[in-house]
């Protein structure tokens, strides 16, 4: 009987898939769109990304744990479906690609910025490729040391609180915000990553813990961001936190020891573990839907040619505004896909249940 992944390794994975590059500039964003006391809008955030679980969860339900890609294709002829298969490859490739990439532009800036950036992204995406191809268990003990060994880092808010200001916080509920709209989609692109929990069905036991897992990892993920974003609402002004690049880099650089220096470049190095699991995730995820397409290439030679062509597009955007811009605009695309895919595969459900057709 194969192994199956535990609640627990669950809840770990996906709030690693989660925590992304994004945390670096959410603060920022909280302020520049959203104003004074911008954290509020995690809340609804956390409320919309529970709803959207709750929607992956009903197919697992209602699909008794089958595969997402035996649902679509009980129904719709293979040949119709890869394209579609081919657009989730592309869309979850890229993404991943920029993630990293843009976690590696920071890296050098602040590290080695003499060094060719495309050095280090080798680098990581060798680990990634390592990790991919021992498959998905293999992936989440991997994630949950991860989760360890950087876990400990957000203790590091108790540094912050004899200089917290609860007056910072301001009476006065976002206000001085402005593009509340792309604002929204930019900072919801934080939650990203739970929509892969789609694909885990085959993977998990067939009972209402696997998806509790899912709901875990996204509850942690919360509860960490709004504490993140509190501090930095109550540590620095609204107008500094408008102007700071990225808020979690200036608030670890607070950090002093009279035995190290630039402390938050050995911490912003931690950081690499949950950004691996978010880029590993969605180049697994990417992996998953070709092998629809080319069921009897070897698996190793796929993960190779997808990661090579990954490798290859990362070469495209020179700056970290051009990164940025590539995964706002791939972030609209992926949380339309967290969305629509599920509301897809709900609907042929229940027309599989209508016809009878649903397979024990």
């Amino acid at each position: 009987m194969p192994e199956k992944l535990r609640p627990f390794h669950i809840a770990v994975l996906m709030h690693l898939t989660q925590s992304g590059i994004v945390i670096f500039t959410l603060p920022r964003n909280l302020a520049e769109y959203f104003g004074t006391n911008g954290w509020l809008f995690l809340v609804p955030c956390i409320v919309v990304s529970t709803f959207n679980i709750y929607l992956i969860s009903l197919v697992f339900r209602l699909g008794q744990g089958r595969s997402v890609f035996e649902i679509m294709e009980q129904s719709i002829p293979r040949a119709v479906l890869y394209p579609f298969y081919g657009g989730l490859a592309a869309v979850w490739l890229v993404f991943g690609c920029m993630i990293g990439k843009k976690y590696v532009l920071i890296f050098q800036m602040l590290s080695f910025p003499t060094t060719n950036p495309m050095v280090f992204k080798l680098a990581m995406d060798i680990l990634a490729f390592l990790m991919i191809t021992k498959g998905i268990y293999s992936i989440s003990k991997a994630a949950t040391l991860f989760f360890w060994l950087s876990a400990w880092m957000y203790l590091l808010m108790l540094w912050f609180f004899p200089s917290f200001r609860w007056e910072r916080l301001t009476p006065f509920i976002l206000k001085g915000g402005h593009d509340q709209l792309k604002g929204a989609m930019e900072i919801y692109s934080a939650f990203l990553g739970y929509e892969l929990s789609i694909l885990l069905f085959p993977y998990v036991n067939k009972n209402k813990k696997a998806m509790a897992g899912v709901h875990a990892g996204n509850l942690y993920l919360a509860v960490l961001y709004i504490s993140l974003a509190i501090i930095c609402f109550g540590f620095f002004s609204l107008g500094q936190l408008k102007k700071l690049l990225y808020p979690l880099l200036d608030l670890l650089a607070y950090i002093q020891f009279p035995f190290i220096e630039r402390l938050e470049n050995l911490l912003y190095g931690l950081f690499l573990f949950p950004v691996l699991v978010t880029v590993v995730m969605y180049w697994w995820a990417a992996q998953e839907s070709v092998r629809r397409i080319l069921p009897r290439i070897k698996l190793s030679l796929l993960t190779f040619l997808l990661i090579a062509i990954s490798y290859s597009i990362s070469f495209i955007p020179k700056t970290l505004d051009a990164v940025g811009v590539w995964i706002t605009n791939l972030g609209y695309a992926v949380t339309g896909i967290a969305f629509g895919f599920p509301v897809l595969l709900l609907l042929l459900l229940l027309i599989q249940r209508k016809g009878g057709e649903v397979r024990a």
